[in-house]
């Protein structure tokens, strides 16, 4: 994992979030978690900060330049990163301000429909549709010497990409349809009605396979006591404040600069509590 020395707390993180808004308010924020234990509460500190998007991110991803003790030794399925943020989401009323994103070796239509039960309303896919392209998953992608011509800027061995878009749009309209067919045996008209419906999900005959015998499946399909009609999945946008920044007022003052290029001076009193300054 990647020290980043701009970062060292979660107001590091709020305010990085808040910078981004002001420079693009139309941007979707995303901040990505490893799925590991303790990721929930990570994952509530992340939604309260009003990041618009958190990416819950299973130890199995093919990350192709990864160091390898990256790859090896750190995170845990996704499955139980998004069960335990989904959890603790719901037990803070957190849920409906933020979409939930899940990633690390999605590759059928079932994996995105248990994924989906467990709490995930977008699905994030690398490794399967690199394939669909021709990768062979070297993981040389860091070296320029990729022999398919994906991850190279060599213009010798570019020349080998055999991929075509209408692959991975196949492989896309493939998964759809299975997904679509996993929906109609659930009763499900759409996939926004499937999303964290983990009480839905049938382990029965894991639990009775002889090599998981005895596994206890309820903490991961644990569904937190929700007031009727709570909201299982984001369904209002966060509020970042932005009418408040002072920039407001100082792009209303530079109105002549920015419509006829004169020029203009502006004197203000900028106090501490103005985050951003300048940003917008």
């Amino acid at each position: 994992p990647p020290p980043h020395h701009d970062i060292y707390s979660i107001e590091d993180l709020a305010q990085l979030v808040h910078d981004l808004k002001c420079v693009n308010p139309a941007a979707r924020v995303h901040v990505k978690l490893v799925s590991e234990v303790g990721v929930g509460t990570v994952a509530a500190g992340v939604a309260k900060l009003k990041a618009d998007v958190i990416l819950i991110s299973g130890h199995d991803g093919g990350t192709g330049a990864s160091p390898l003790n990256s790859l090896k030794h750190a995170g845990t399925p996704w499955e139980l990163g998004l069960a335990e943020a989904q959890q603790t989401l719901l037990l803070n009323k957190l849920r409906d301000r933020v979409t939930v994103q899940v990633d690390g070796q999605l590759k059928t239509g079932r994996d995105v429909l248990i994924a989906a039960l467990l709490g995930a309303e977008e699905f994030g896919f690398a490794t399967a549709p690199l394939i669909v392209e021709g990768c062979v998953m070297m993981r040389v992608c860091h070296l320029d010497t990729c022999p398919v011509g994906i991850a190279t800027q060599n213009p010798v061995l570019r020349e080998r990409f055999t991929g075509k878009p209408e692959f991975v749009e196949n492989f896309f309209l493939f998964l759809a349809e299975e997904v679509r067919g996993y929906l109609a045996e659930l009763g499900f008209r759409s996939i926004e009605e499937a999303i964290g419906q983990s009480e839905l999900l049938d382990v029965a005959p894991a639990v009775t396979h002889w090599k998981a015998h005895g596994l206890d499946l309820a903490p991961v399909l644990h569904l937190p006591e929700l007031p009727a009609g709570a909201a299982r999945r984001g369904v209002r946008a966060q509020d970042h404040g932005l009418e408040h920044a002072l920039d407001n007022e100082l792009i209303a003052l530079a109105r002549p600069a920015l419509s006829e290029g004169a020029p203009v001076r502006v004197e203000v009193a900028v106090r501490n509590e103005h985050r951003s300054v300048g940003a917008m």
